[in-house]
């Protein structure tokens, strides 16, 4: 299992070190009271069977009422106190949950943040590389699998080690061969559940990548429904979308499949190791070793352990899906853009004068030359058109401008300057630009329309005024 994807996120455990040191802290209290009342237990059945046993040994007198009476009144208050010890269980529980997986959730939010920012910075080739649909996945379904390592997994595996070892030292105390009957089908219950959720984690890793494909088909599918609409291919995409779901649905299948072995293991399991309790306690209480109500506190022992056994097995297929979703994740967060600014960029208003220097380019996904030899100069102020058939590298050429690719030769130079040296937010916002696919955010029109404004330049404002005024129709319109 290789969990050194995991170490990244490192740095979210120390950010929220004290939510994360609280919640241990819990989960220590919580256990406490969990193994509490069954010593509790325990010291109440053996007072009342001795309780009873001088009852009857007194039922020649009128002692035997008093006694009678102060047993029943002494069940009675270790009722209460077990009562007592479970809500107070509950309530460090509760406050372990509210510390320990509130943690994960804001570490979910900080870590699809970064990868949101991360895609930003990210030049255009990567996306011509990378399908969208993956890279929602990547930021949706794979995040949601780290978070799920973040928090029920490393939740329940300290509650394991800190159970393990209260209840185990509290056991040894009291009998220790008793102890080692009882812990022996526990182990194996974890093999055996380990077993099943490696098969588990096969499976969900075959289901998540159809997921995936599924997805991205469909992104596709809707990107280019008007294509699709007028030739006429709905039915073709149709098969071929039913046969993405019947893939999907045979991998899910066949998860649940090995999924539903996972609780009648445990189950079996569990009745071995109360089932050797029951047998081998009831010999030690013949003999006189342990009171019976020993093996009653045995029982809630095994119970208490037993869930943190069986979820050895489901934390490790967690760690293991979580480390396969955190490698996919690391890979684009470890994807350096292939445009960025340097401590050199300048910080600089762009006039306008634009030149281009024997300039070329080569599409690098494709290897198709775009430019070769270019060079032409625009003043600040004049208008430049440039007319060519479909291909010819207009639009290359408009990208090179605003650095959305660099050049592969020459140099391009606003203002006498490199258009390398300048910042790319101030290059980028100097320049308007009106693309050549359409393409609507889900939003107002007005703010469609301002999209590329600054907020500070009180350029909305204008636009506004513009916006807001009465449309004149005129007498004639061609279209």
């Amino acid at each position: 299992m290789k969990l050194a994807s995991l170490k990244y996120i490192n740095k979210y455990f120390w950010k929220y070190r004290w939510r994360l040191f609280f919640g241990v802290l819990c989960i220590a209290v919580a256990s406490w009271f969990a193994i509490f009342p069954a010593q509790l237990i325990r010291n109440g059945i053996d007072m009342v069977i001795e309780g009873l046993e001088q009852t009857n040994l007194a039922k020649e007198f009128t002692l035997q009422y008093s006694l009678r009476g102060k047993v029943f009144y002494g069940a009675a208050i270790f009722g209460l106190l077990v009562i007592g010890t479970a809500l107070l269980r509950g309530l460090f529980t509760f406050l372990m949950r509210q510390t320990i997986i509130v943690m994960s959730r804001l570490i979910e939010y900080d870590l699809k943040n970064e990868i949101f920012d991360h895609y930003q910075k990210l030049s255009l080739s990567f996306y011509k590389k990378n399908k969208t649909g993956d890279l929602m996945n990547r930021i949706s379904e794979d995040v949601s699998q780290v978070r799920m390592y973040i928090g029920p997994a490393i939740m329940y595996t300290v509650n394991l080690v800190i159970m393990f070892v209260m209840t185990l030292g509290t056991m040894l105390a009291v009998n220790a061969e008793l102890t080692l009957y009882v812990v022996l089908p526990l182990p194996l219950m974890s093999l055996g559940i380990y077993y099943v959720n490696s098969i588990i984690n096969k499976r969900s890793t075959e289901k998540q990548q159809q997921l995936s494909s599924m997805s991205s088909f469909v992104q596709e599918t809707f990107s280019g429904i008007r294509v699709i609409k007028a030739y006429g291919r709905e039915n073709d995409f149709e098969s071929q979308f039913e046969e993405q779901v019947k893939e999907y649905r045979k991998r899910s299948l066949g998860l649940v499949k090995v999924d539903s072995m996972f609780f009648p293991i445990m189950s079996m399991l569990i009745s071995a190791s109360v089932l050797l309790t029951i047998y081998v306690g009831g010999i030690r209480v013949m003999d006189g070793t342990i009171t019976p109500g020993n093996i009653a506190e045995f029982i809630l022992y095994v119970n208490m352990l037993t869930f943190p056994f069986a979820s050895v097995g489901w934390v490790t297929s967690l760690m293991q899906r979580a480390a396969a979703s955190q490698a996919r994740i690391n890979e684009f967060l470890q994807t350096e853009p292939e445009i960025y600014n340097t401590e050199t960029s300048l910080d600089l208003k762009v006039q306008g004068t634009i030149e281009f220097d024997n300039v070329g380019f080569v599409y690098p996904e494709s290897g198709t030359v775009a430019l070769d030899g270019v060079s032409f100069k625009v003043e600040q102020g004049k208008v430049l058109a440039i007319l060519g058939r479909t291909g010819s590298g207009k639009s290359t050429i408009t990208n090179l401008v605003g650095r959305l690719f660099d050049v592969s030769s020459g140099e391009i130079r606003i203002d006498g300057q490199n258009v390398k040296t300048f910042k790319t937010e101030n290059l980028r916002t100097s320049i308007g630009y009106v693309p050549q696919e359409v393409f609507l955010f889900s939003d107002t029109i007005f703010n469609n329309i301002a999209f590329g404004l600054n907020k500070d330049e009180g350029n909305k404002e204008r636009l506004k005024k513009w916006y807001t005024r009465p449309l004149k129709m005129p007498a004639c319109m061609i279209i």
